[in-house]
């Protein structure tokens, strides 16, 4: 509890509009689904059904739950409203209008079951359970068709959301065809469920005996009771209406005083030139203009692959807002002139050049090479260094010295490939490897592990190999961390690498400098031990002070590499 606060910050920067939209919406569609497969027991029986929704009001009325459901709902209502007034290109794709039509009908098609249920039981006491409500729909009037309606739109629009949020999810692909058939099978047994119940109900109200027991104004209430509850619905609903109509009105006077205020250049840094009015995002403008323009996650400021940089002063800009700072900062991008297109609205003439290619993505997202179009994993990072190679060059023809480092690095990347790692990047006699593009973050972290042991038995095998020509052993250090960081391919042209970036690499790389001054050959980060499942005491614990980061961190120093393997394979059978 105590980092709690340390935290706070760093959540709120992280946390913008779409954020909390997107929760609420969470919290709601965790209803629909409840609601649904209540729904779908009608399939078995409508005395099933009131068993179920027993369960389903006894957990969604309680209190607390109640309270975080309806603020849900009020704010999701609320933050759809504003994001019609606040949208300003609907040429994203069609999902995505489609998406915020839907949501905004469902308010208006919801009212009256609302008010009829809730209200009805708030004012008067109505006990309306499914047997009632069926009756309802099928036998006293046609509302059937308009729940019907709802029930498809609600599921539609909270499917959509649900796919926006997870499709740059690392587990997304492998998850997709079960999330299909979910929502497949829920919407179509619920929707089977309601009509059987209907049907049911239908045949036994023409028992003059259950019309008395089901049918009581208790339950129903009275005419009057209905039509105070009508005009409520009426009331609420031509408000709800008036709402998006102030909401349309205010684009129009919006777009008013922009015109008036004056247009600015865009410059695109390819001879690309074209003329906004002040208020429009940079990616706004681009799909104005139908400039590509790079933006996996939609423009929703949760990826950085539309990120630009300026060219020349970027003095006058806007101050990044705290959602884009924070993308920024989780990507390593400290430089002022770097912004996010989605999130930058000049105010004046602009030059910059896009850091990221449009051709690379697809319309969806997804290229035929997901894992290289800039996408969040969690991934470890492992850096090795070979020691004393200024000083074997020293004493050593160039090409000699050259045979020797590729065979370091090339016993270095046998241990990474057999360990279910890839070798990323060389630097001089240095490489970083990546683990978890194909695994999860235990068996990653793990597996880097394991390959540092593997590394240091295949430079044992490279000295003894080559003891005849090294007047000392070939050393090396290996720095190992884990987290969250940006995959990619990155460079120009003809010179674009796969790589990734993020602090995690950048700690990896720091802790494998230390390895010289802690006198070790492997450091290995707090996160990657706990994650691994090593015991507390397997490795002693050292807290280091690490450059960028204003907290000490708590890392593993690792003397002999070698007895990593046994550790990671002691963690493993304990966990098993």
């Amino acid at each position: 509890m105590a980092t709690a606060p340390v935290h706070m910050p760093e959540l709120v920067r992280a946390t913008s509009v779409r954020q909390v939209r997107l929760v609420c919406g969470v919290i709601l569609f965790s209803y629909v689904i409840s609601h649904f497969l209540n729904h779908a027991l009608g399939n078995v029986s409508v005395d099933a059904m009131e068993v179920g929704v027993y369960y389903h009001t006894a957990f969604w009325q309680f209190l607390p739950v109640a309270i975080v459901f309806y603020a849900a709902a009020l704010t999701h209502m609320g933050l759809g409203i504003y994001a019609l007034y606040q949208r300003r290109q609907f040429r994203w794709r069609t999902i995505e209008p489609l998406q915020l039509v839907l949501g905004l009908s469902i308010p208006a098609l919801v009212m009256a079951h609302v008010i009829g249920v809730r209200l009805g039981q708030t004012l008067y006491g109505h006990q309306k359970l499914y047997p009632q409500e069926l009756y309802l729909f099928f036998v006293a009037s046609n509302r059937i068709w308009t729940m019907t309606i709802l029930l498809i739109i609600a599921w539609i629009h909270g499917c959509i959301g649900i796919f926006f949020w997870l499709r740059l999810k690392p587990f997304f692909t492998r998850a997709a065809p079960y999330l299909l058939a979910a929502a497949v099978l829920i919407p179509t047994l619920a929707l089977l469920g309601v009509y059987q119940g209907g049907r049911s109900v239908a045949i036994e109200a023409d028992d003059g005996e259950w019309r008395t027991h089901n049918l009581t104004r208790r339950q129903v209430g009275t005419v009057a009771e209905a039509d105070t509850l009508d005009r409520i619905t009426g009331g609420l609903t031509i408000g709800y209406v008036g709402l998006l109509g102030l909401a349309l009105a205010a684009r129009g006077v919006r777009a008013l005083r922009e015109r008036r205020g004056g247009m600015i250049a865009l410059s695109y840094g390819n001879g690309k030139t074209v003329r906004i009015p002040k208020g429009l995002s940079v990616l706004e403008a681009s799909l104005r203009h139908n400039v590509p323009h790079a933006s996996v996650c939609g423009g929703r400021a949760r990826c950085s692959t539309c990120r630009i940089r300026i060219i020349g002063d970027h003095g006058a800009l806007p101050e990044p807002s705290q959602r884009e700072a924070f993308v920024l900062t989780r990507v390593g991008a400290t430089d002022p002139s770097i912004r996010l297109a989605c999130q930058l609205r000049p105010t004046s003439d602009l030059s910059f050049f896009q850091l990221f290619t449009a051709h690379t993505l697809s319309a969806s997202g997804q290229a035929s090479t997901p894992a290289r179009i800039g996408q969040e994993r969690y991934l470890v990072s492992l850096f090795v260094d070979m020691r004393g190679s200024t000083q074997l060059a020293e004493k050593r023809l160039p090409f000699d010295t050259v045979f020797i480092v590729n065979r370091f690095l090339g016993a270095v990347s046998q241990a990474v490939v057999e360990n279910g790692g890839q070798p990323n990047q060389f630097v001089g006699d240095g490489m970083l490897a990546l683990f978890g593009l194909s695994a999860d973050p235990q068996e990653a972290c793990r597996q880097a592990l394991k390959a540092a042991a593997g590394i240091a038995t295949h430079i044992d095998e490279l000295n003894e190999l080559l003891s005849h020509d090294l007047r000392q052993p070939i050393r090396f250090g290996i720095g190992i961390h884990g987290g969250e960081v940006i995959i990619g391919d990155i460079g120009y042209r003809d010179h674009i690498v796969f790589t990734a970036l993020g602090d995690a690499v950048n700690v990896a790389a720091r802790l494998q400098d230390m390895t010289k001054t802690l006198a070790c050959e492997a450091i290995v980060s707090e996160e990657v031990r706990r994650t691994a499942g090593l015991a507390d005491d397997a490795l002693p614990q050292q807290e280091v002070a690490i450059r960028g980061r204003d907290e000490p961190m708590a890392v593993r120093v690792v003397a002999d590499a070698r007895e990593l393997a046994m550790l990671v394979d002691r963690g493993a059978r304990v966990a098993a």
